[in-house]
């Protein structure tokens, strides 16, 4: 990927942050939850933070549900890359408890998906993520959401702790993330990030192959096909107008 798009695949996870600890500050302000910061300096006890979570199922127009603890308002947006544009969404809500959701797509264009694996775009948001909460990655693995490709990792940080999950569908990039007081926890986060499903969802894009190897004369360099034989003959050579000797 070029540095631009992947500072994008990037700033899509960041800016979600982002939007969501400034509306986790707004709740604090109006007498909500509190923020991980005030738990961690004794604000509110642990057994106060965690109330009753209740899930909805959200309908995207996106072509997908998630089960939410909420329906917020998405976000709409578009950004330029080299190669064109991407066109994101994001939701982002706080639970009554502080903890942090959020679902985000990011449509890029064909052909800068099919010039990078998969595991490119997988990859750029955890780093960024990483980078931006200066933590380090506790767990990760590979999984799949109806045979597209997908990472789930973990990330500790002073700031919190996020478990998120990102998943290519076509030229799509979804990202799941909860971010918690991990002395408080998220028990209810695998009912957020198991609920992704995909309506009508495209098929995969397959990275384009490398191209053939050329000769100086433009063309796929190979072999001629044949064995190299007499020129105008396929049979051994004799002298010419005799009979082989007995």
């Amino acid at each position: 990927m070029s540095s631009l798009s992947r500072l994008f695949a990037a700033l899509v996870t960041i800016s979600l942050l982002g939007a969501a600890c400034a509306n986790q500050g707004a709740a604090t302000t109006a007498g909500g939850s509190s923020t991980v910061e005030e738990v961690n300096e004794g604000g509110t006890p642990a057994e106060e933070a965690k109330p009753q979570v209740q899930f909805q199922k959200i309908e995207a127009p996106e072509g997908f549900s998630v089960m939410f603890p909420g329906n917020p308002a998405p976000q709409r947006g578009e950004v330029a890359i080299p190669g064109g544009k991407v066109t994101t969404a994001a939701w982002t809500i706080n639970d009554p408890g502080g903890v942090l959701y959020s679902i985000s797509t990011a449509d890029y264009p064909e052909k800068v998906v099919a010039a990078n694996p998969a595991s490119a775009f997988l990859n750029e948001g955890k780093n960024g993520l990483v980078n931006q909460l200066k933590g380090t990655v506790k767990a990760e693995e590979d999984i799949t959401l109806q045979g597209y490709p997908g990472k789930s990792f973990t990330v500790s940080s002073d700031a919190g702790e996020v478990r998120a999950r990102n998943f290519l569908v076509g030229p799509r990039l979804y990202t799941l993330l909860v971010l918690y007081n991990p002395s408080i926890g998220a028990p209810e986060a695998d009912q957020f990030l198991t609920s992704l499903a995909l309506n009508n969802p495209p098929p995969a894009i397959t990275p384009a192959a490398p191209a053939a190897t050329t000769t100086d004369g433009g063309t796929p360099a190979t072999d001629a096909g044949t064995p190299a034989t007499d020129a105008g003959t396929g049979t051994p050579a004799t002298d010419a107008g005799t009979t082989p000797r007995r």
